[in-house]
């Protein structure tokens, strides 16, 4: 019986041992490409986690000051180089070596972060945002295709769990590296990551690179050729666009639910009740010290961190498009959870359902591609793993960029309230709630609220919900049809 494809969980139980049997087979690749993704994780999130702020918030001091459209626009370019670059960079690291394609990573990735740094201007600063994706384009394969290699079928799923944790570090770490840095400046963070991600040239000296298997022949444009050709399974290509759906969903955490938080989300409560420290807060004269939203998402990898490696184990005997199916759901009413009040216990309530549906979903859609890739195209169809994100996430970016816009950011909302009530139609954005507050005699809470109430800006997140249905609903249908494969998959 074959045992080419890394990664079956069909094995009987007793074949795969317990967790820490797994663990401690795993490989120094393995652990060291982890913490390098670790690394690289921090870095990017400690600028990701707050960009949205950076670049549309009304009333952030040093902010950028683009539209919620604008953004939109930079997220789009942004997802097309770092998620669809890789379906390339992917053959070339099969090709040519994971840790050269590593070390090409990095030094674009730190450009993108001194560009983002030292650009205001939108296409400068959109420049800097995509040389930074497209470092990150090239990094994920070389690091992803070590791990399929270092993999076997008994130790893939708790490998990939284990994967996912310590992303999830560098995640969490991310968000209170990012508050201490804009506390200092806005070019500081992008400063600070760009030193942190350099960590990792020294790093590729750890470890020997794995061999990618497979034929190491063919020039560039053999292999971008070949890159493009391997697309062209109809398996892989349904995959793709079923997963679309859920990282549309998905990325909406990172997007939206930043600027939505500082817009609308009173934590005022939560703060005082359980005596959170400073480090942690937002001060907000208007509403009294809010739980900064970076700390508010950072809930999300915090219970990854924890939980990811177990829950992976658990479901190591499940059928992963099962794990896959169930992750999406419980993703979707999340997300909702997250969006339908202004209560800060709730929206913290929500993200964390959220997170168990990401756990059960996106390290077993990393797993399933690493099972599915023939011998010598483990990069290859790592690079692809991308392309759901790029596609999810760019035409989200717009449709999102759209929807908020016009439905939730309050401070449009404010301007169309000033309009339509009292024919006052000169003021900017980043003067709306004040001037409200000032025709109507409100303070910020009551006029905020009343914004809340005549606009309903929580139903934005029913559309992004049902988007995120209709891709549980196919990848079921999907389930039933690739079953007839699974046997051949079998270690």
């Amino acid at each position: 019986m074959s045992t080419s494809n890394p990664g079956s969980n069909s094995l009987p139980d007793d074949a795969k041992g317990g967790l820490f049997q797994q663990l401690f087979s795993m490989s120094r690749p393995f652990w060291m490409v982890n913490i390098m993704e670790m690394l690289e994780r921090l870095a990017y999130y400690g600028v990701r986690v707050v960009i949205p702020i950076y670049i549309a918030q009304a009333d952030e001091i040093g902010g950028l000051h683009f539209s919620q459209t604008d953004k939109g626009i930079i997220f789009l370019w942004w997802a097309l180089f770092q998620s669809l670059t890789p379906m390339l960079s992917g053959g070339f690291a099969d090709r040519y070596g994971y840790k050269k394609t590593i070390a090409v990573s990095v030094a674009i990735k730190m450009l993108g972060y001194i560009l983002m740094a030292t650009q205001t201007e939108f296409y400068p600063f959109l420049l800097g945002c995509c040389t930074l994706a497209l470092g990150t384009a090239i990094f994920k394969p070389g690091v992803q295709g070590t791990m399929c290699q270092s993999l076997t079928h008994k130790n893939s799923s708790v490998g990939w769990g284990t994967f996912y944790m310590l992303v999830n570090i560098g995640g969490f770490l991310g968000p209170p590296l990012a508050h201490f840095l804009y506390g200092i400046s806005w070019p500081a963070v992008f400063y600070g990551c760009a030193a942190i991600v350099s960590l990792n040239f020294l790093m590729l000296f750890t470890y020997k690179d794995p061999s990618a298997g497979g034929e190491q022949k063919g020039n560039p444009f053999l292999v971008l050729w070949k890159t493009i050709l391997n697309i062209f399974n109809l398996r892989l290509i349904v995959f793709i666009v079923i997963m679309s759906g859920f990282w549309l969903m998905f990325m909406q955490l990172f997007d939206m639910l930043p600027n939505f938080i500082v817009d609308w989300v009173d934590s005022s409560k939560l703060v005082h009740d359980l005596h959170l420290p400073d480090f942690m807060l937002q001060p907000n004269s208007t509403r009294g010290d809010q739980l900064a939203q970076e700390w508010m998402i950072n809930i999300n990898p915090g219970l990854i961190i924890l939980a990811v490696v177990f829950i992976s184990w658990l479901v190591s005997r499940m059928r992963r498009v099962h794990s896959i199916l169930i992750g999406i759901t419980i993703a979707s009413v999340g997300l909702v959870f997250a969006g339908f009040t202004t209560s800060g216990y709730l929206c913290l309530m929500g993200i964390l359902i959220f997170s168990v549906g990401e756990m059960l979903s996106s390290p077993k859609m990393n797993e399933y591609l690493g099972v599915i890739a023939p011998e010598g195209k483990k990069g290859l169809y790592m690079g692809y793993a991308n392309i759901p994100q790029g596609i999810g996430w760019g035409v989200g970016s717009i449709f999102a960029g759209h929807v908020y816009e016009n439905m939730g950011d309050k401070a449009n909302l404010a301007l169309d309230y000033l309009s339509k009530n009292f024919s006052i139609t000169d003021v900017s954005r980043t003067e709306a709630m004040n001037k409200l507050v000032e025709v109507t005699g409100m303070n910020h809470v009551d006029a905020t609220n009343m914004l809340w109430s005549a606009y309903d800006p929580y139903k934005l997140w029913y559309q992004f919900a049902a988007i995120g249905i209709v891709s549980a609903v196919g990848m079921y249908l999907y389930s039933l049809w690739v079953k007839k494969y699974e046997p051949r998959e079998k270690g």
